[in-house]
C-alpha cells in the first residue's frame, strides 16, 4: 500500500508518530515541503533521504536549493550571511538552525565557528533535493477511473503541458505554487498539499489535498496543526495531531 503524507515542515517527531500508526509494509510518499517553520527540518529530510522514500519537489525545497546555494557561497567565501531573502521569512532560519548552520544572535542568524560537517550535510540534501520529480504517477487507478498521481500542489489543470517544453516553466511552477483546485475534468485524481485545509484533509472525485496544516498554530478551532497520509489504493486517511 502507498500512503501519501502532507507537508511535513520540519516536524520530524509529528512524522514519526504518524509513521508509528500506517502499515509497516507501507510505502512512503511525500509531497514536499519537508523543511522550513518546524525545528527539525534536517532530520526529516535525512529520514526521507536515508529511507529511500519517495518525495516530489515541494516549493520550500526549491527555495532551499535556490537560497541554500548562497548560504554555502558566504561560507566557503567568508563574506556576511546574505539575511535578506524570501526564504529566511518563510522558515529557512528553522532550517539553518537544524543543520546548525547558524545561531540566533540579538534575534538575528549569524554564522557559527564549527559549520563544516554541517555544511557537507546541508550541500549533500541540497543535491538529492535538485533531483526530486515534480509528480509521480502510479500504476493505480482510482475509483474516479482516473489514474493517480501525486504533486505539491494542484498540477491537474496543467496535466497536458508535461512533456511540453514550451510549456515546461509553465508547469513547473504551477507544480510548485498553484493553489487553484483541479477542475472536475481533469484527466487524472490529483493527491496534493501546499495549501493547509481545515477539518482534515479534502477529497473529491478528483483531488485529494492532504495538507492539514502541520505548522498551524489552531487557535481558532480550525482543525490544523495536524499531519496526515492518505492511502492512494483504499483512500484511507490517517491522521495525528502535531506533536
Amino acid at each position: 500500500m502507498h500512503y501519501v503524507i502532507g507537508d511535513v515542515h520540519g516536524h520530524f517527531e509529528t512524522l514519526k508518530a504518524l509513521v508509528d500508526e500506517l502499515p509497516t509494509e507501507a510505502t512512503l510518499v511525500f509531497v514536499g515541503d519537508l523543511v522550513d517553520r518546524g525545528k527539525q527540518s534536517a532530520q526529516v529530510v535525512k529520514f526521507v533521504k536515508d529511507g529511500g522514500h519517495l518525495c516530489v519537489m515541494g516549493n520550500h525545497e526549491e527555495a532551499m536549493c535556490v537560497y541554500g546555494f548562497n548560504i554555502v557561497q558566504a561560507y566557503e567565501n567568508s563574506v556576511p550571511l546574505p539575511l535578506h531573502n524570501i526564504w529566511f521569512s518563510n522558515g529557512g532560519v528553522a532550517t539553518l538552525l537544524s543543520y546548525g548552520l547558524v545561531q540566533l544572535k540579538e534575534g538575528k542568524p549569524a554564522k557559527v565557528e564549527n559549520y563544516r560537517e554541517a555544511l557537507k550535510a546541508f550541500k549533500e540534501d541540497i543535491a538529492w533535493m535538485k533531483k526530486l520529480p515534480l509528480y509521480l504517477e502510479f500504476p493505480v487507478i482510482h475509483a474516479s477511473g482516473k489514474p493517480v498521481v501525486v504533486s505539491h500542489a494542484p498540477i491537474g489543470t496543467v496535466w497536458g503541458m508535461r512533456h511540453m517544453n514550451a510549456m515546461y516553466d509553465t508547469f513547473f511552477r504551477t507544480a510548485m505554487s498553484s493553489r487553484r483546485e483541479p477542475d472536475s475534468d481533469t484527466k487524472i485524481f490529483n493527491i496534493f498539499g501546499h495549501t493547509p485545509v481545515q477539518n482534515g484533509v479534502k477529497i473529491r472525485e478528483h483531488f485529494a489535498n492532504i495538507d492539514t496544516g502541520c505548522y498551524v498554530e489552531d487557535e481558532e478551532g480550525f482543525g490544523m496543526g495536524k499531519l496526515s497520509a492518505y492511502c492512494v489504493e483504499t483512500g484511507k486517511v490517517i491522521s495525528v495531531e502535531r506533536v
